[in-house]
């Protein structure tokens, strides 16, 4: 970050509120299947775009990761993000092992996927293992949705919806879970949860005849290319004064870093997807899917921290699951 520092670092932060931060049982995984995306996202923490052919999680990867959550009965969602993680080949593997094995699958879609060459059937194929889908739809406007993620992406994007809806995500009585993700268009905090799902709601339904079943706010984070926006625009120092005054402590037990590992898209294992995209090592030094025998390892483990982590505690909190509190 190149204004000066004014902010107490994290973990100082941490100590002089008097709270502790470390892993209880690990119970989700979540796997980065790589950096190809068919997107070039604005408040992309990934770096993310269609040049990242070669950061893709091969199949030797992918069955040693299956093996481990073999050997980790605790862990019992796999959550798979990208990148687009459809365009990973070994993608449709790792569904139907995870899927034969009971796990609750969770596939953060950027929907435009869905309309790529080679992807006509994927919506198909994810319901019909009831794979849980968290769609990215930061506005419900589309000069706000095009602002961030391109032109042209707001139109696909409701139509991949409403065929998501057809197939049976979101609607009542579905076991097909449909949730949105909405990320602030700049340096701002998301606005309560709550209230902008019901708006949400009103607005996609009476416009589109979308229906889905949670809204998930989530805070910018100050990495990769939403933190190179912020330094060319000299607002680095601002967002993180932002982040560090609306620090709440109650966040921090909920945080998702507490019951979770990341996988990055080589077998590298961190202690989050924030964390994974600074290549920040485990609390523990650094692992990856071959130097381990079970993901119970990790329970009660030290988790490594540092100021990006600001993000997760501010306001309400904020995780890949929405607010914490």
């Amino acid at each position: 970050m190149n204004d000066p520092q004014t902010w107490l670092a994290f973990r100082q932060k941490l100590q002089q509120e008097q709270v502790e931060l470390n892993r209880g049982q690990v119970k989700t995984l979540q796997v980065n299947l790589g950096k190809l995306c068919n997107l070039a996202c604005q408040h992309c923490h990934v770096g993310a775009g269609p040049q990242k052919k070669r950061e893709n999680m091969s199949r030797q990867t992918v069955e040693r990761m299956l093996q481990l959550l073999d050997a980790s009965p605790a862990v019992r969602t796999v959550d798979m993000t990208g990148g687009a993680p459809e365009l990973n080949p070994n993608f449709r593997f790792l569904v139907q092992q995870a899927h034969q094995r009971g796990l609750q699958l969770i596939d953060r879609c950027n929907l435009t996927v869905l309309y790529e060459p080679g992807q006509e059937d994927t919506a198909a194929f994810l319901a019909a293992r009831r794979v849980k889908i968290v769609a990215s739809l930061p506005c419900y406007s589309k000069d706000n949705v095009e602002q961030q993620r391109g032109d042209g992406v707001f139109a696909k994007s409701i139509a991949a919806l409403q065929m998501l809806g057809q197939l049976g995500y979101g609607q009542e009585g579905s076991e097909l879970e449909l949730d949105l993700v909405y990320n602030p268009l700049g340096p701002h905090l998301p606005p309560e949860q709550q209230a902008l799902e019901e708006e949400y709601k009103q607005i996609l339904w009476d416009h589109f005849q979308i229906k889905f079943n949670r809204l998930l706010t989530i805070t910018n984070m100050p990495i990769k290319r939403f933190l190179y926006d912020l330094n060319r625009k000299r607002q680095t120092a601002a967002y993180m004064d932002l982040l560090c005054r609306h620090f709440n402590r109650t966040t921090v037990p909920h945080l998702m870093c507490r019951s979770m590992i990341s996988v990055g898209w080589d077998g590298q294992l961190y202690d989050c997807d924030f964390n994974q995209m600074l290549e920040l090592p485990l609390g523990c030094g650094r692992k990856t899917l071959w130097d381990v025998e079970s993901f119970v390892e990790f329970h009660s483990g030290a988790i490594t921290t540092a100021d990006h982590c600001y993000g997760c505690t501010a306001g309400a909190g904020s995780s890949c699951g929405g607010t914490v509190t």
